[in-house]
Formats: C-alpha cells, sequence, structure tokens
C-alpha cells in the first residue's frame, strides 16, 4: 500500500472504530437502564410527573418513595390540633383514628372518628343517671365529669365538701344537733329529734312568763340549733290590792300564786266570794269581792247623772244626824299623768240623802263614803261621761289670691280622748250656717256641682304633731279623704274640728280656721302660661321670618328672629311676674276668736 492511500485508510479505520465503540456503548445503555414504577416502594405509588415515572410514598408514610417509605405518625402534632378539643389521638401503621376523653362523646355516636368527617367531643352529662352519687345526695354536672354533694342535712364523714363515687364506698350521714341546748329558766316541752329538721319547743318554767325570743328552736343543715333565743322573766304582780277598812296579811310575795289574805277591822263584817287574792300567770292580782261592812249603816246606793250619789239610811229617828266624808280619787286610762283628788264631810239628817260631786268629764272614779259614828265604809265606783273637746286653737287667717299654708296646734285631753283632727272646706256663704255637730259634711270630696262642703284630711290624734303644717289642695289622701284643689275664683272658709271618742259618746268642737277670696292663679302657674305664650310668640315671628327672608335677602336686613323672640320672652316674663306676684299677694289678719 502507498504511502498516500496508507494516510487515507487511516481516518477510515478511526472512524470505523468510532463507530464500532458507540454502538456498542449504545447497546450497553439501553440494556442497563430499569423500569422506574417496578422500583417503588411497597407503601410507595408510581406518578407521571412532566413525562417522567416517579415513585410517591403513600398518605400516611413518608420517605423517598424507592428503598424507603416509613409511617408517618399524625400524633405526634398534638391530639387537640389533629382531633380537636376533649379528644385522644391514636396513629396506626399508615393513619391514625381518635377517640373522646372520659366524660365526652363523639357526636357522631360512634367510638372513633377521623376529624375530617365533621365529628367533635360534646360533655356527658352524667348526672342524668340517677342514683349516681347514691342516697342522700345531689349529683352537679362539670365539663367532663360530675360532682356529688350531700343534700341539706347531711354530711360526709371525711368533713370534704364533694365527693366522685369512683367505685367508693362513699355516704352522706345525716347531721345531728345533738342535745338542745339550754335556756334560762325555760325548760323544753317536746323535742321530734336531734336530726336536720327537728324542732324542740321551750316553755318558761313555773312562775315565770315569756317576755321575748322564740319559743321553737330547729336543727339546722350545719348541725347547729337555731332559734333558741326564748327570754323568760318572773312574774311580778307588784302590791296587792287595797280593799277600805280592811287589815292585809301578807308575806311581801309578787310572784306567781302569792296570797293577800284580808280581814275586816273591828266594827266591820265580811261581804264577799272569799277573803283572799292571788297573784296570776297575767301578773295582775285577781279581783275579789271582799267588802267590810257596818251593820245597818246605809244601803241602796244609786248613782244618777253621772256624778250624783244618793242612798237611804237606816231606821234611826229622823231627829239623829248623820255624819259622812267623803274621799273622791279620779284616774284616766288615756292621760296616766291625771289624778284628780278630792275630800270633803256631809251632815244630814235626811232620810234619803243626795250628793254631787266636781267631777272632771271623762274619768274613773273611787267614791269611798265613810259613816263616822258607826266606823262604816263603802266603796263606789263612777264614771262620767267625756264632753266637748277644747276649742281648736287656731290662728284664723283672712287671705286673697291663694290657699295659705295652715298651722295645726295639738289640743289637751282634758275633756276626754281626743280622738280625730278634721279640716272641713265650705264655701263662704254658709259660714254662718254651718253646725259642728253635723255630720253631713263628712263626706268625701266629690266633682258634682251639688257638693256643699267636705273633708279635706283627717289625723288620728296619735299621728298630729305639734304645730303641724297643712297645705289646702294638695291632691294627697289623709285618712280616707281627699284633699282635693280648690276651684279658681270660689271663696272658700275653712273649719278645724277637733273629735273625742270613748265609752260610745262622741263629742266634738270646731274653729273657723281661713277664709280664701278671689282665689287666683299662683305665680308657678302664671309664670308657666306666660313662658307658653313666648314661646308661641317666637315661633310665629320664625316662621314669618323665614318666609320674608327670601324677599328680602339682599335688600334688608332685619334684627334676626332669635333676638326678637329674646326681647319678647324678656318684656313677657316680667309681665308675668309681675302678675304673678300680685295674683299670690296673701292679705293676712289676725283674729282673736271668742
Amino acid at each position: 500500500m502507498s504511502p498516500g492511500g496508507g494516510r487515507a485508510l487511516g481516518p477510515l479505520l478511526l472512524m470505523l472504530a468510532l463507530l464500532q465503540c458507540a454502538g456498542r456503548r449504545r447497546a450497553v445503555v439501553n440494556r442497563s437502564v430499569p423500569d422506574v414504577c417496578a422500583t417503588c416502594h411497597i407503601h410507595a405509588t408510581c406518578h407521571q410527573i412532566e413525562g417522567k415515572s416517579v415513585c410517591i410514598c403513600n398518605y400516611g408514610f413518608v420517605g423517598n418513595g424507592r428503598t424507603h417509605c416509613q409511617d408517618k405518625d399524625e400524633c405526634q402534632i398534638g391530639a387537640s390540633k389533629i382531633c380537636g378539643n376533649h379528644t385522644l389521638c391514636h396513629n396506626t401503621h399508615g393513619s391514625f383514628y381518635c377517640v373522646c376523653l372520659d366524660g365526652y362523646r363523639a357526636s357522631n355516636n360512634n367510638k372513633t372518628f377521623i376529624p375530617n368527617d365533621g365529628t367533635n367531643c360534646t360533655d356527658i352529662d352524667e348526672c342524668e343517671e340517677s342514683g349516681l352519687c347514691g342516697r342522700n345526695a345531689r349529683c352537679v354536672n362539670t365539663e367532663g365529669s360530675y360532682k356529688c354533694y350531700c343534700s341539706d342535712g347531711y354530711k360526709l364523714e371525711n368533713g370534704e365538701r364533694s365527693f366522685h363515687p369512683d367505685g367508693n364506698i362513699v355516704s352522706c350521714k345525716g347531721v345531728d344537733c345533738g342535745a338542745p341546748p339550754s335556756v334560762l329558766n325555760a325548760h323544753p316541752a317536746s323535742v321530734s329529734g336531734t336530726t336536720y329538721g327537728s324542732e324542740v319547743t321551750y316553755n318558761c318554767v313555773h312562775g315565770y312568763f315569756i317576755a321575748s325570743g322564740n319559743q321553737t328552736a330547729v336543727c339546722n343543715a350545719e348541725g347547729q340549733w337555731d332559734g333558741a333565743d326564748l327570754v323568760c322573766k318572773e312574774i311580778d304582780c307588784g302590791k296587792p290590792l287595797l280593799i277600805p277598812h280592811a287589815e292585809m296579811i301578807w308575806h311581801n310575795s309578787t310572784t306567781l300564786w302569792s296570797r293577800a289574805y284580808y280581814q275586816c277591822k273591828e266594827g266591820y263584817y265580811f261581804n264577799g266570794d272569799r277573803d283572799f287574792s292571788e297573784c296570776t300567770i297575767d301578773q295582775s292580782w285577781e279581783n275579789i269581792t271582799y267588802i267590810c261592812k257596818v251593820k245597818e249603816a246605809f244601803n241602796n246606793v244609786l248613782i244618777f247623772n253621772d256624778t250624783c250619789l244618793k242612798w237611804r239610811r237606816s231606821v234611826r229617828g229622823t231627829d239623829v244626824e248623820d255624819r259622812y266624808s267623803f274621799h273622791v280619787q279620779g284616774q284616766r286610762w288615756y292621760q296616766e299623768e291625771f289624778f284628780h283628788e278630792t275630800t270633803f264631810n256631809l251632815t244630814t239628817h235626811k232620810q234619803a240623802p243626795e250628793v254631787c260631786f266636781d267631777l272632771q268629764p271623762g274619768t274613773n272614779y273611787s267614791v269611798n263614803i265613810s259613816m263616822v259614828a258607826l266606823n262604816f265604809s263603802l266603796l263606789v265606783s263612777m264614771t262620767t261621761q267625756i264632753t266637748d273637746p277644747p276649742f281648736p286653737d287656731v290662728e284664723f287667717v283672712a287671705v286673697k289670691g291663694s290657699a295659705p299654708l295652715l298651722r295645726l296646734r295639738k289640743a289637751e285631753d282634758r275633756n276626754g280622748p281626743i280622738s280625730l283632727y278634721q279640716v272641713i272646706v265650705l264655701p263662704l256663704g254658709l259660714q254662718s250656717t254651718f253646725i259642728c255637730d253635723s255630720f253631713a259634711a263628712a263626706a268625701f270630696f266629690s266633682n258634682t256641682t251639688d257638693v256643699k262642703g267636705y273633708v279635706a284630711a283627717e289625723f288620728r290624734a296619735k299621728d298630729v304633731a305639734d304645730n303641724m303644717s297643712i297645705a289646702l289642695g294638695d291632691r294627697h289622701y289623709y285618712g280616707k279623704f281627699y284633699n282635693a284643689p280648690l276651684k279658681l275664683g270660689e271663696e272658700y272658709c275653712v273649719f278645724l274640728r277637733i273629735i273625742s271618742e270613748w265609752n260610745k259618746v262622741r263629742t266634738q268642737s270646731c274653729a273657723v280656721w281661713a277664709q280664701i277670696k278671689n282665689l287666683s292663679p299662683t305665680l308657678q302657674y302664671m309664670t308657666a302660661v306666660g313662658f307658653g305664650s313666648v314661646a308661641a310668640v317666637c315661633l310665629i315671628l320664625f316662621l314669618s321670618f323665614s318666609a320674608a327672608r327670601s324677599y328680602l335677602h339682599n335688600t334688608v336686613h332685619s334684627t334676626p328672629a332669635a333676638l326678637a323672640c329674646e326681647a319678647v320672652h324678656l318684656s313677657a316674663t316680667m309681665d308675668m311676674a309681675q302678675t304673678g306676684i300680685t295674683s299670690s299677694f296673701l292679705e293676712t289678719e289676725n283674729v282673736s276668736l271668742l
């Protein structure tokens, strides 16, 4: 081969060798590429991504998809995050499941759930199960659990307030208050027990009475007796009654069932049912009809005309004079400080003597009549009727314009117990015809036109304070009567009536209290009317100003409506104030009523 041919063959042989090597390499590569999907892990799945096969671990596993795919523990992020509140998370191979904590139930009513199905855990009300806490206890539901409390009157032996059975034997025992407490000067009359709700009733011991407090004590839920506060005080009747012409045999004992014995003095004899009086449970000495008499002194004593006595002398001859001594004592139950006492003598030879006493009205009297010559005395009880109460002490007021403020002064109970004070309103023309003891005017206020007068107010004597103020027409009820407002333009007279009631007798006294003429609106009323008028004028001016403003916008500059209103308001206020002051001016004069 020529050198030139050799040079041409060399490149050709090199090319063939390269082609042969390239083909051999391609054949090797084609033979070594495996199937990717066939190499995926058992817990992986082959997926086509952008034209390539990729092995990806299944849900619940993590790894490269080919050589390893290990279980994923979903519960490690926390049960509340993955399952929700009040749950437990349980991991499984490749998955997990959720369960509710004790005391809760799944809303799907299954024991397990997966959170993506909308299931949640709700509280179980264990107290719906009866008898859960046992006898004498009550159940109280809590979030995820419950507690047991002993019923009222029961408690736990360990001193705790609540408990949870949990299979333990726990019981509530009834409280026991123990023996009832002792009460000074009292003894238990009945005891129903010593446990919760039991009662014990106390009575005062012999010779004592209940002064205050409760007779019954109750065992409470805390094991203590409530209400054992009875106060017993010893009965004390004070000094025994005195009987004229009798001597008392007494050991100075004033306690219950103490006795005071009586015996007539020399020259007198006993007349009555028994000769002793006992101190009773009512804290008073019992009344007895024990009387010491002088034989054949006088008899047939009669009371007439409330304050007079007459009697019949024993037959001793009309020429013989008898001398009598009278001791009179009077007291009033309604006036403790009152005491009337008088003594005098009477000498007469009349067969039927009479005597009248100067006694006070509305008083209980005891009259002791003694006959000096025969050493004899007799006790007579008398009661005088009440008379008209004192004439009302009023300051007469005559006014013009408006009703005055009246001052009520209390009267004394010197003619009998004062019961009521009445304020009577009449038309002025009826003042001269008013009769105090007529009760025709003691009527309710009425709006009818034929009303001739009415009681504006009535006060019980015990509710009246001295110098008490009374405002006529204040629209209030006093007693059962309505204090109606007085009518404008009318003229009135006002009476004060004082009423006494005792022993089925009613008396009264009256006085003219006030005269009211030319009744007119008050300053406040006139001012209110004035302000209303001013407001109306201001509104009219404002509307007129607004209507005219469109015509006078650029040509006429008037005073603003607000300033006009203010000027009118000021003027009207001054006028109304002067008018109100004039109308409410009181022309008052003091009149002495005889």
